[in-house]
């Protein structure tokens, strides 16, 4: 027989939800430097009233004019952990509005999705989080211990938004996060690091019919890109495919010359610029692959008195990993098996996320939430709403889960 109780509930959440989820993405959020309200302003305020109606205590603090986080704090009165949720309220933009076939920022609801920017990574994750947390508070839930709603600002740019919640000191103490992003409600217990660096070969600018009179950076760029391949590949022949990351990898991105200034075609450039996009897995050291890139230099430089090349590293984002055995792992795999009647399908997470740095602040983590993993950042991107409803129920759960040990 059905529990009418919890399908009323259900139903309730589910509801919320989706009002939530619609509200959010209807107010942009995408950061536009230089254009006014080009922000997540408004969107991290509209939360912070929403969570004061529901009487969670509220923090909001500027990281950058115009780019605050809010923090909601629900504290049960009981001494036990603290377990906190993140979900941010930056977008990507939606590129070339005339390509989307729905309002980037309508929310419409059509065959059971909701389009939207950010309807899917992360304002649907963000709504699940807080609606879980309604929930709780409403139906009077026994529980001991915090729970702490970080909402940042940039997880899509530089993460400044949790770095400052860190810096803050909101993390210390906390026993375990759940990073609300989407996961096909997988439990993803890991992920790749990510190193951005910027590579540039020096030359010497002259004439392209006179090429001996100058040192072009292009012919050294290009044996540079060729040696870094090669890196690639032997730390791929030494780690294997990671089972649930797969390759580590090496991506040159950007590749400028002249780094500065016009190109022209008869001329030799002073500089060649490319950027590069390093993704780890675990058994992978970032400094010693700085250091390999280095080592490239070094051989180059020994066969070619005019080489010269440097790199400076434009972000440092370690892999991570969370054994299973880790209370919030359980606590939310328990979630899975009671509300999906499913063993839960154990994953990693391709990119880096804001849990990332909660990592390395000491704190436990796990990546889960709705959305199709390959449809953020996509034209015409969307969420099923019978999966938001679902991670609701997940978060509600595993909380009770974790709070309750």
């Amino acid at each position: 027989m059905p529990n009418t109780h919890i399908e009323t509930r259900k139903s309730r959440d589910k509801e919320r939800v989706l009002s939530l989820t619609q509200d959010l993405v209807r107010i942009p959020s995408v950061y536009r430097p230089g254009v006014e309200g080009g922000n997540e302003e408004k969107a991290a305020l509209y939360v912070a009233a929403h969570l004061k109606k529901l009487g969670i205590e509220v923090h909001v603090e500027e990281v950058e004019p115009g780019r605050p986080n809010v923090i909601g704090i629900v504290d049960s009165g009981k001494p036990g952990r603290t377990l906190l949720f993140e979900g941010h309220t930056d977008v990507v933009t939606e590129g070339d509005r005339d390509s989307w076939k729905y309002d980037p920022f309508g929310a419409e609801i059509v065959g059971g999705r909701m389009y939207g920017r950010g309807t899917n990574d992360t304002k649907g994750n963000l709504s699940c989080m807080i609606t879980a947390v309604q929930s709780l508070l409403e139906d009077k839930e026994e529980w001991t211990g915090k729970i702490i709603l970080c909402i940042p600002c940039d997880e899509e740019g530089m993460m400044i938004g949790i770095k400052h919640f860190i810096e803050q000191g909101w993390a210390e103490g906390v026993d375990g996060a759940i990073i609300c992003e989407p996961e096909e409600n997988q439990v993803c217990i890991s992920q790749r690091g990510a190193m951005r660096i910027a590579l540039t070969a020096y030359g010497k600018m002259a004439h392209g019919a006179i090429s001996w009179s100058g040192i072009n950076p292009n012919w050294r760029m290009a044996k540079i890109i060729v040696e870094l391949e090669k890196l690639e590949k032997r730390e791929q022949e030494r780690l294997g495919k990671h089972p649930t990351l797969g390759w580590p990898s090496i991506t040159p991105t950007i590749l400028q010359a002249p780094a500065k200034g016009d190109a022209q075609v008869n001329v030799i450039p002073e500089q060649c610029m490319t950027t590069l996009d390093i993704r780890t897995v675990p058994g992978q050291d970032h400094d010693i692959l700085k250091e390999e890139i280095q080592r490239i230099f070094d051989r180059l430089a020994e066969d070619d008195t005019d080489f010269k090349a440097d790199y400076k590293v434009i972000e440092d984002r370690p892999w991570t990993s969370t054994e299973k055995e880790e209370p919030v792992v359980t606590a939310v795999a328990e979630a899975v098996r009671k509300v999906l009647k499913k063993e839960p399908i154990y994953n990693g997470v391709p990119g880096a996320t804001d849990g990332t740095f909660l990592h390395v602040a000491g704190v436990p983590i796990i990546t889960t939430g709705a959305g199709d993993r390959e449809v953020p950042h996509q034209i015409d991107e969307y969420v099923d709403i019978d999966e938001l409803a679902e991670t609701t129920e997940i978060y509600r759960q595993a909380a009770l889960n974790f709070l309750r040990s």
